[in-house]
């Protein structure tokens, strides 16, 4: 794909970054999206009969059985190209930061550092109850196993439905997104809120605004630059093309 020259002239001279990627860029490494992963015994389930606090008071066993299942998907997948580009970027720019709606911890694991997970991680625990993050327990025999500190259920700390957005987070990204000269959507559908609304607040704040999507969604026609493609395509070639440009010099290693 040819990244618009104009898009790299902009960026090249761009001080602060931020970027909000989807369940698109996770689809890339194989995790499937949140409602396409029913398969097997969890077809006859939708997502939202299981995620929810008064399903797991209802029946515990298998709201954490299904999220075991979930947490084996993800330990499978690896890093797609997308993730070490938006990594690369990360070291390129003074100020980056990247707010994610994947729950899997790929980026992470592909380096990069300053993420805002607005949807929790599904690799992390904590307890029902109190709230806190807990590290390891005792294998009781018991599922979901019990919280070493209360003996309240543990769980995975991932968002529900039913359950607010966590407030640091969304202030963290509120911040990001409206105090950046450069702003990526990608692999968002831009229709699940209040994450679909941080695009627009980059726009009207003044960034630069570049949605990467195969397929066009509701802010597409807002965006000054849509690149239509996958983002395991499109990133890299973006930071190729950027790390050629004689505007790299310009942004800080």
């Amino acid at each position: 794909m040819t990244i618009p020259a104009e898009l790299i002239q902009r960026l090249g001279t761009a001080k602060s970054v931020t970027v909000l990627t989807g369940a698109g860029v996770s689809a890339e490494s194989g995790v499937p999206t949140f409602r396409d992963a029913q398969t097997g015994f969890w077809a006859k389930f939708r997502p939202e009969e299981l995620a929810t606090p008064s399903a797991f008071r209802r029946d515990p066993r298998l709201v954490w059985e299904w999220y075991e299942w979930r947490r084996k998907l993800v330990a499978g997948a690896k890093p797609n190209p997308a993730h070490r580009a938006l990594a690369e970027m990360e070291r390129i720019f003074q100020q980056f930061h990247l707010i994610t709606q994947n729950v899997d911890g790929l980026h992470q694991r592909a380096g990069s550092r300053n993420v805002i997970e607005l949807h929790g991680n599904i690799t992390r625990t904590k307890c029902f109850d109190e709230g806190t993050i807990v590290s390891t327990w005792k294998d009781t025999g018991d599922v979901p196993p019990k919280c070493p500190a209360c003996g309240g259920w543990l769980r995975p700390d991932v968002v529900w439905f039913e359950e607010p957005m966590p407030e640091a987070e969304m202030k963290q990204a509120a911040s990001a997104s409206t105090h950046c000269d450069f702003f990526f959507s990608i692999g968002t559908s831009t229709v699940v809120f209040p994450a679909a609304a941080l695009p627009g607040e980059a726009l009207q704040s003044g960034a630069t605004v570049v949605e990467i999507n195969p397929r066009p969604t509701p802010f597409t026609a807002r965006a000054h630059f849509a690149l239509a493609g996958a983002a395991g395509v499109v990133l890299p070639e973006l930071v190729k093309a950027l790390s050629a440009s004689r505007f790299g010099s310009r942004v800080s290693p």
